[in-house]
């Protein structure tokens, strides 16, 4: 594995910091003060404008679906190479919108892409691509343990020349936001089949009869607004056949393809906030001082302080290998790095983030520093591609399997 960055990557990184020092920082106040006017004037779920006008500035300077690596519709950047980008833009938890990078449309886009119609991608990912809707994708279930997909039991149900989908979805990221257009939404075809064929995945418009935001789900007390991550009944939602992505039990095969860059993009979007956080507790530690000494000459914080620098750097390592993987031979030969990283990554971010919370003691847990925000992302991101433990028990059986 070549260790360094691609020139290309380079060129990136530079322009992508120079974008967060020049937009994204100094705006970081002027979102939360207008969500919190939208909050006052009764408009929360309404789209921040501060964040709305940066997007043209992003498109401008050719910072715009980076994520992507079809150069047909984004930059053609490889997941090696993207994946340093992805680090710097998760140092702000809003910025990745910013360049139309952020989850879940970048994961729905690539699904398009990859599995969807020529029709699919005219009325959905043009759009996307462009920044004009938002889309939300719907797999979990409140009434089972979704770690499990297979024990979903929303139905797709095929009736003439349409499906009808029943059921109840729950942390449905995105749903909350007015601009949501479209819904990947998955469900058994046939509950009959073969445990792993009886799934499929279709798109529903966001604004079909039948489908209903029940409520937005809290994270720790944030509800992550206008974005949101919400409840949503799916009744009798009648959509075109033509909608099923790829064919009826192809819904395992196309999680797949979209779970393991969508985990490259969370781990190193972590990676990011983790060395915002370390970069926070060095800072506080140097000003601050206890017992008649700067908190940064006492053992314990300098000792945390080096525990926190050599994580990050063994993660970041970790997910780059990962990523340098699935360009070199694809999903399935990285499928025991992809689950490391998950495993590995949001524990870091959590540990750095905890750290850096103590560093600063009360002030860590309030708005006055983002660290309270960042804990509640990188402790949900322990569940968001699946539980710790699912992931731990793959990595086993792979290591185990070499001894058998």
């Amino acid at each position: 594995m070549d260790f360094n960055y691609s020139p290309r990557t380079i060129e990136l990184q530079t322009r992508v910091r120079a974008f967060m020092d020049e937009h994204i920082y100094p705006a970081e106040n002027a979102v939360h003060e207008e969500l919190q006017a939208n909050t006052a004037a009764g408009k929360r779920w309404t789209p921040l404008q501060v964040i709305e006008k940066l997007k043209p500035k992003a498109r401008d300077a050719g910072l715009w679906n980076l994520f992507l690596p079809e150069t047909k519709y984004g930059a053609g950047l490889t997941n090696q190479e993207y994946a340093p980008l992805a680090e710097i833009m998760g140092r702000v938890g809003w910025a990745s919108e910013v360049f139309n990078c952020s989850a879940p449309d970048t994961g729905n886009m690539e699904t398009i892409v990859r599995y969807g119609t020529a029709e699919h991608k005219k009325r959905w990912l043009e759009p996307l691509l462009a920044g004009e809707i938002r889309s939300a994708f719907a797999m979990t279930e409140p009434g089972v343990a979704s770690s499990d997909a297979t024990n979903i039991e929303a139905r797709i149900v095929r009736d003439g020349d349409d499906y009808v989908l029943n059921g109840r979805k729950w942390w449905t990221s995105g749903a909350g936001d007015p601009r949501c257009a479209v819904f990947i939404f998955m469900g058994k075809t046939d509950p009959e089949a073969p445990r792993h064929s009886q799934q499929s995945m279709i798109l529903v418009p966001a604004d079909a009869p039948g489908v209903k935001v029940l409520r937005p789900l809290q994270v720790f007390g944030y509800d992550d607004a206008p974005h949101g991550h919400m409840e949503v009944i799916f009744q009798n939602v009648r959509v075109p056949a033509t909608n099923i992505l790829l064919g009826e039990g192809r819904g395992f095969e196309i999680a797949q393809g979209r779970l393991g860059p969508g985990r490259i993009h969370h781990c190193m979007r972590l990676i990011g906030v983790a060395e915002r956080a370390l970069e926070l507790m060095c800072r506080r530690a140097t000003k601050r001082v206890a017992f008649g000494r700067p908190l940064s000459e006492q053992g314990v914080t300098r000792e945390r302080i080096a525990e926190a620098r050599c994580k990050i750097d063994m993660a970041r390592l970790l997910t780059l290998k990962a990523a340098w993987m699935m360009d070199i031979a694809g999903n399935k030969a990285a499928k025991a790095e992809i689950a490391m990283i998950k495993v590995v990554a949001p524990q870091m971010a959590c540990d750095v983030i905890d750290w850096a919370m103590q560093i600063h003691g009360g002030a860590g847990m309030c708005q006055d520093f983002p660290l309270a925000h960042y804990y509640t992302a990188a402790r949900t991101l322990r569940f968001a591609d699946g539980p710790d433990e699912v992931h731990r028990n793959a990595i086993a059986k792979i290591e185990l399997g070499k001894y058998a």
